[in-house]
C-alpha cells in the first residue's frame, strides 16, 4: 500500500473498531474504564496537575499559531482555489492523516469511556419518571434549596454570594469527592488536576462553563461564570476526569460530589443546580408549568438563577449557537443519542437515586 494511504486506512479501521467495541460495554468497562484508563488518567494528572496553568490550553494555542504560521507562509497556495483543485487529493489525504492521529489519541486517552456500561445500569436506577413524579420531586428539592439558602443567608430575598476565591474552591472540591468515594468506590477521585482555562472568554461566548482536555486529562473551568454555580461546575469536570464521559452522568456525579461536601456553599451550589434542571424538565412536559412553583422558591435563589441567565445572555452570539450545534453532533457521534439534551437527563438519574437509594 502507498504510504500516503496508510493513515486514511487506519482511520477507517478505527471507525470500524470503535463501532464494534460499542456493542461490548462490559468489555470496555472492565478492561478500559476500570483498567487501562485508570492508569493513563492517573499518570496524566500526576505529571501535569502540579503545573499552575493549563498545559493543554497552551498546547492548543501553540498548534493554532503554528497553523496560522503555515497558512501565512504558504498563503499563495493555501488560499488559491486553483492550487487546491490541483492538489486536492494530497491536501485531503493530509487532513485525514491529522484526523486519524488525533482520533486515535482521543479514544485511547479518554474517548472510549463513551462506550462503557451506562451508570443507571451499574447502580440499578430507574431513570424514567412521569410529569407528576417530577413535580413532587421538584417540590422536595425546593424545600431543600430553601433550607440551605436560609442557613447561609437570613434574608430570603438575598442571593447567595460565594466568598471563596477560585483556588480555594478547587481545594475544597477534593473533600466532596473523598466523602463520595467512601460511599461509592467507583466515584473515587485522586491526584487533582483542575485549572482555570486560559481561553475562558472564548469559552463564555461559546456557551460553555468548562471542558475536559482528553489529551492531558486536565479539568478546564471557565473562571468567568457566576461564582455560586462554580463548585458544581468544577465537580462536573472532575467527573469527566474519572471516566464518566456522558454529560448526564457527569452532571449526576458532580451533583453528588457537591452535596456530599461538608461546605455549605458547595451544598447550595449542588442543590440549586439540580433544582434548576428539574424546573427546566417540567417545562419539557408543559410549557409555563414550572412558573407555578416559583412562589415556593426563596427570591434569593431566583436571583441567583437570574444572575446566571443574565451572564449567558450577555455573551450570547451566533458563535454560541454554532459550537452548541457542533458539540451536539459530536456527542451523538459518540453514542450519546440525546446530544446536548443529555445534560438534563441527569434528572432521571437523580430521581432514580433518591427513589431506590435514599430519601431526599
Amino acid at each position: 500500500m502507498n504510504r500516503k494511504y496508510i493513515y486514511p486506512f487506519l482511520l477507517l479501521l478505527q471507525f470500524i473498531f470503535i463501532k464494534i467495541l460499542s456493542f461490548f460495554p462490559e468489555f470496555v468497562e472492565e478492561y478500559y474504564s476500570n483498567g487501562l484508563y485508570v492508569f493513563i488518567s492517573k499518570i496524566s494528572r500526576i505529571l501535569l496537575g502540579w503545573i499552575p496553568f493549563s498545559f493543554g490550553d497552551v498546547i492548543y494555542l501553540i498548534l493554532i499559531l503554528f497553523l496560522i504560521f503555515k497558512l501565512y507562509k504558504n498563503r499563495k497556495t493555501a488560499f488559491s482555489w486553483k492550487s487546491w483543485k490541483l492538489e486536492w487529493k494530497s491536501n485531503f489525504l493530509g487532513i485525514l492523516k491529522v484526523v486519524s492521529i488525533f482520533y486515535f489519541f482521543f479514544n485511547i486517552l479518554w474517548g472510549l469511556n463513551y462506550h462503557r456500561i451506562p451508570l443507571y445500569e451499574k447502580m440499578n436506577l430507574d431513570k424514567e419518571y412521569t410529569a407528576e413524579e417530577l413535580i413532587v420531586f421538584t417540590k422536595k428539592m425546593i424545600v431543600k434549596v430553601n433550607e440551605i439558602h436560609s442557613q447561609i443567608e437570613q434574608n430570603a430575598s438575598s442571593k447567595i454570594v460565594n466568598p471563596y476565591d477560585i483556588e480555594t474552591i478547587y481545594g475544597k472540591t477534593q473533600k466532596g469527592y473523598d466523602q463520595l468515594g467512601n460511599k461509592y468506590a467507583s466515584f473515587t477521585y485522586k491526584n487533582p488536576s483542575i485549572k482555570k482555562s486560559l481561553v475562558s472568554l472564548p469559552l463564555t461566548y461559546m456557551g460553555f462553563g468548562g471542558y475536559l482536555n482528553p489529551f492531558t486529562n486536565e479539568a478546564q473551568v471557565n473562571y468567568k461564570i457566576p461564582k455560586y454555580n462554580f463548585p458544581t461546575t468544577v465537580c462536573h469536570e472532575m467527573a469527566h476526569q474519572i471516566g464518566y464521559a456522558s454529560e448526564s452522568e457527569a452532571n449526576f456525579v458532580g451533583y453528588l460530589a457537591s452535596i456530599n461536601n461538608d461546605d455549605i456553599y458547595f451544598q447550595y451550589s449542588g442543590y440549586a443546580y439540580a433544582l434548576k434542571y428539574c424546573l427546566g424538565n417540567i417545562e419539557r412536559f408543559e410549557e409555563g408549568k414550572s412558573k407555578e412553583l416559583f412562589p415556593l422558591i426563596h427570591p434569593g435563589v431566583l436571583k441567583n438563577y437570574q444572575e446566571s441567565k443574565d451572564f449567558w445572555e450577555t455573551h450570547q452570539t451566533p458563535i454560541d449557537t454554532f459550537f452548541h450545534y457542533f458539540y451536539d453532533t459530536f456527542l451523538k457521534a459518540n453514542q450519546q443519542k440525546d446530544g446536548m439534551e443529555g445534560y438534563s437527563k441527569f434528572v432521571g438519574l437523580m430521581m432514580g437515586y433518591y427513589k431506590h437509594t435514599i430519601k431526599l
